[in-house]
């Protein structure tokens, strides 16, 4: 894991089930399930996985950057203009926030410290 490279990606679904047997069929992925609404897949690449959301889906991929110090890099996206959407909360495995750019792209940024 290296700081400020994107680490991660990840999508949103109406139907897991639906979702992992269309990946795992057409290319070969493998899932890994972390409670009834969220899945990991790996052999793709990239890490990513997806979120179980009935929310629409307008833009369903949300990269996921990695940095050891969660606070150090969420005040520089601040003072360079970013917003942050989701206050830092924990999750299996480690914390992250999310924030958007001065576009309104939104991306997340994890760490497992």
């Amino acid at each position: 894991m290296t700081n400020n490279h994107i680490d991660y990606i990840e999508f949103k679904a109406p139907d897991l089930d639906a979702v992992k047997g269309f990946y795992s069929e057409s290319f070969g992925w493998t899932f890994t399930d972390y409670g009834p609404t969220y899945t990991a897949f790996s052999d793709s690449g990239l890490f990513g996985g997806f979120e179980l959301s009935e929310d629409p889906i307008v833009n369903g991929a949300l990269a996921v950057l990695y940095h050891n110090d969660l606070d150090f890099i969420q005040n520089k996206i601040e003072s360079a203009g970013g917003m942050i959407v989701k206050p830092i909360f924990s999750f299996p495995g480690g914390r992250r926030f999310h924030f958007t750019d001065p576009a309104g792209n939104e991306l997340a940024v994890w760490s497992d410290k």
